[in-house]
């Protein structure tokens, strides 16, 4: 019997890590547990899925990831002018992120931009949004989906 390989539905558990192209780590399970997720979860985006297709236990990769791929460029158009009396009982500073409700009042991340005494600009682009981005993965294990629910019924 062949190796399992990456593909739908497989449960994978793998070591990675997520890194800018100047090498600031971003997310890594090398230094704690690692990660384990079924293809198709949503877990992982779909565009990170898809390098691991074909991969098996024991797959040590490194993927050059451009902005397309990952979290989009940045978009101007994210980043909303807000009136500063909005933000009055807050102490206000760059990088600052903040919690807003969007319109179907769910959580809606934005990060303070920049802000004067008139006005607040608020950067609503994923922060990953414009960056290449480095993703290292090692396989530990890949089953079937159905060993893992077979598993959990014995």
């Amino acid at each position: 019997m062949s190796e399992q390989q990456i593909g739908p539905g497989a449960q994978v558990t793998l070591h990675f890590s997520l890194k800018l192209e100047e090498g600031a780590v971003v997310d890594s399970t090398f230094d704690k547990a690692p990660a384990s997720f079924v293809v198709g979860d949503e877990n992982l985006p779909d565009n990170f899925e898809k390098l691991l297709h074909g991969l098996q236990a024991g797959s040590k990769k490194s993927f050059t990831v451009a902005p397309e791929q990952a979290f989009g460029q940045h978009n101007p158009s994210n980043v909303q002018v807000l009136p500063r009396a909005q933000f009055a009982e807050m102490d206000l500073e760059k990088g600052l992120m903040i919690s807003f409700a969007d319109k179907a009042n769910g959580e809606l991340p934005g990060v303070i931009a920049d802000f004067d005494e008139k006005n607040v600009h608020v950067d609503f682009n994923h922060p990953l949004a414009g960056h290449t981005l480095i993703f290292d993965v090692e396989v530990l294990e890949v089953r079937a989906a159905e060993d893992t629910a077979a598993d959990a019924a014995e």
